[in-house]
């Protein structure tokens, strides 16, 4: 017969969960395998707190996960809730370090409902007994905290968790507690990181604590771990909720271990020509690290790269001493300061145009320039009512001489008198002096004065008359 599974995509199967209130859980993932519960008769019971255990399926009774059985116990029987069955069943008990010798304990059948009846009576009488317990410790004067009790499922015994953080001779408080509950007494110690995880919480991460979630097998941690992460060495933030080191400092110790690795020792100074320099922090995910010229406090930080210090120490051992810690490909590049208010600045836009009109100005007045040297007669008549762009006259490069700008103004006038009388009709176009042909430009006081839209000669700066420059030439001489 085929069978077809649907799960192919790699989605969970919701047969394979099991109870969610509890931190040893095992996703089934074998759950929707035709034939998987009768490939072994062993199952897994949990009962309160974290207590499991593994029991014989002898009367071949049809169980799933969820179902409340009646196991066998010492004495008389517990009820449980079965959390797995099938083929994980046998790899679980080889991870819990079950023997195979081991004496194992059958399954008698699913709870009726007089055993949940009372098992319900015992679980009531819980807490009341564990208030009188710790009164009978402390009249005892016993060094010890009881944190819980269980009831088994007949109410026949009774498990005392305890705390304490030396030994303790409970052998009178048996006796008291046998002769005050009538019941078979058990004491099992545990640590305050199991007791953490029994009561729960939220830690400083913002998350459920790990203790109650998910871990069963507590590791010792170390300072040396904190040490090795750059974490402060403050107890009141390495210390969690059982007022030990947090079990969280151990899981990202080997990637600093690594990463450490790619940094030089600490003990090493840097030597340069202006001075040495000291180790001060390091940020070891990064490889990065930061020299100050001081060893005891921050004086003239620098941060560079692991690489970049393990080359100024082989420089430092051929006896070179570089200019500066950072490399030359970093000294050129010159860091823009980032203004963040400037995104709301009203003048933001403003600036743009600035430089497009600053770029426009200096591309016609490089023009300008060539075109000046091709000219024979180089500059223009800079009068009151037409200044190039810029904002300077086109022949500042004569030597500024006030009679001779008088004349030059004068001369211009008596030329433009002339021209104006000389103006052709409206629509004619006149040819300009000189042997270069330009195209014709408007004249505006022409335009003031005359008719729009006429086309006039412009005259030339350096047309003067030729009584002028002979006067001005025997001046020189």
């Amino acid at each position: 017969m085929d069978f077809k599974l649907h799960n192919g995509s790699g989605g969970l199967c919701c047969k394979g969960c099991s109870r969610q209130d509890k931190k040893l859980n095992t996703y089934d993932w074998l759950a929707d395998i035709p034939g998987n519960a009768e490939e072994c008769d062993m199952v897994e019971v949990q009962f309160k707190n974290t207590r499991k255990g593994y029991f014989k399926n002898s009367n071949k009774i049809k169980l799933e996960k969820g179902d409340i059985v009646a196991v066998e116990s010492t004495p008389g029987h517990d009820i449980g809730v079965v959390t797995l069955t099938g083929r994980l069943v046998p790899l679980q008990m080889k991870k819990a370090n079950i023997k195979p010798d081991a004496e194992i304990k059958r399954v008698y059948r699913k709870a009726k409902p007089v055993d949940m009846e009372k098992f319900d009576e015992a679980k009531a009488k819980e807490h009341a007994t564990m208030i009188r317990s710790r009164q009978i410790a402390s009249s005892l004067n016993l060094n010890m905290k009881i944190g819980d009790v269980e009831y088994q499922g007949d109410g026949n015994k009774a498990i005392f968790y305890y705390i304490a953080d030396e030994r303790v001779d409970f052998r009178q408080l048996i006796k008291v507690l046998a002769e005050a509950f009538r019941v078979r007494i058990e004491m099992k110690q545990i640590g305050a990181r199991q007791e953490a995880g029994r009561i729960g919480g939220i830690g400083p991460c913002g998350r459920e604590l790990c203790c109650a979630t998910w871990m069963t097998s507590f590791i010792s941690v170390s300072t040396s771990a904190a040490r090795f992460q750059d974490i402060s060495l403050n107890p009141q933030k390495l210390a969690g909720q059982c007022a030990k080191l947090k079990c969280c400092l151990n899981y990202e110790v080997d990637c600093y271990v690594e990463a450490q690795k790619r940094l030089p020792s600490k003990e090493i100074a840097l030597e340069i020509k202006d001075g040495t320099f000291y180790f001060f922090k390091a940020d070891i995910l990064n490889n990065q690290i930061t020299y100050s010229t001081d060893k005891s406090f921050a004086a003239n930080l620098v941060t560079i790269s692991g690489k970049r210090a393990f080359e100024i120490i082989g420089l430092n051992k051929r006896g070179i001493k570089p200019d500066t810690l950072a490399p030359e490909e970093l000294k050129a590049e010159s860091k823009k300061p980032v203004d963040l208010v400037e995104q709301e600045s009203l003048t933001r836009f403003d600036r743009e145009k600035r430089k497009q009109r600053g770029g426009n100005n200096s591309g016609e007045s490089g023009a300008n320039r060539n075109k000046k040297k091709k000219r024979s007669n180089n500059s223009r008549p800079t009068t009151g009512q037409e200044r190039p762009q810029g904002g300077r006259p086109e022949n500042s490069n004569r030597p500024n001489q006030p009679q001779q700008q008088q004349s030059r103004r004068g001369d211009s006038e008596q030329q433009q008198r002339q021209q104006r009388q000389q103006q052709p009709q409206q629509g004619e176009r006149t040819e300009r002096r000189g042997n270069n042909n330009r195209p014709q430009q408007r004249n505006g006081n022409a335009d003031r004065n005359g008719q729009r839209g006429e086309r006039t000669e412009r005259p030339r700066n350096n047309e003067r008359p030729n009584k002028e420059r002979k006067d001005r030439n025997e001046n020189k001489e």
